[in-house]
């Protein structure tokens, strides 16, 4: 192409504009459809479902307190990080996430397999007090959650709201979702989502491979104690 085309297009603001947001355009397409295709082929794990009322109080209370910008929830498949954590994360498990919580910052360990690697008295005494259970943690206490009680008539609402975009909940699964979350408070409803991380939507060949990482995990200090290893 000769010169004088170049220069028309530097002389001409207007053509350098359309120019500039046509290949902005071109490349953007290039990036966003093949996601928008691939996401529409994830399936739910065999065995899979979505989350019953309480644990779904705590997904939103995790939320709510900003618990994403410490800990992430997306095991990436390298070895170091499944050496730890254990299986890789997939898009089918975050089937049901909205907004799904993979993160990007790790000021604390990663949670996506924390489902059942403590007790539900040390995820109590954990959120009500970190430095109780890990003396080097610099996460902050949720003592309120002891005395807050989750709206019933809240979360039936939000698994209506959540049958609209797809999610399979009954007129059974709604009526009764009050009911299952009565008398129970933030801090129980936490706990409960945070016992099923990596285990209520894992795919079916994860435990094995979850059990032969656990004892290198275990094998590591820092990875006993729950507290991220500054090396990682």
């Amino acid at each position: 192409m000769a010169y004088r085309h170049f220069e028309f297009i530097e002389k001409h603001a207007w053509t350098l504009g359309i120019l500039t947001a046509v290949m902005v355009s071109l490349g953007g397409l290039a990036e966003i459809l093949p996601t928008f295709v691939e996401a529409n082929r994830v399936k739910l794990a065999a065995g899979g479902k979505p989350y019953d009322p309480l644990r779904l109080a705590g997904r939103d209370i995790y939320v709510r307190e900003g618990c994403y910008l410490c800990h992430s929830q997306m095991i990436r498949a390298l070895r170091f990080e499944t050496q730890r954590y254990g299986r890789f994360s997939t898009a089918e498990e975050s089937i049901y996430d909205r907004p799904f919580q993979w993160g990007s910052k790790r000021t604390g360990p990663d949670l996506a397999r924390v489902g059942g690697k403590y007790s539900d008295d040390w995820q109590r005494l954990h959120l009500m007090d970190p430095r109780a259970v890990v003396p080097q943690s610099n996460m902050p206490g949720y003592p309120w959650l002891a005395t807050a009680r989750v709206d019933g008539a809240d979360i039936a609402a939000r698994l209506r709201t959540l049958r609209t975009l797809g999610d399979p909940y009954t007129e059974t699964d709604i009526a009764g979702a009050a009911k299952e979350v009565d008398g129970k408070t933030e801090l129980e409803a936490l706990v409960a989502y945070l016992q099923g991380l990596g285990i209520a939507n894992e795919p079916q060949t994860a435990p094995a491979a979850a059990a032969a990482a656990a004892p290198i995990a275990g094998s590591s200090p820092w990875a006993r104690s729950g507290v991220i290893s500054p090396v990682s």
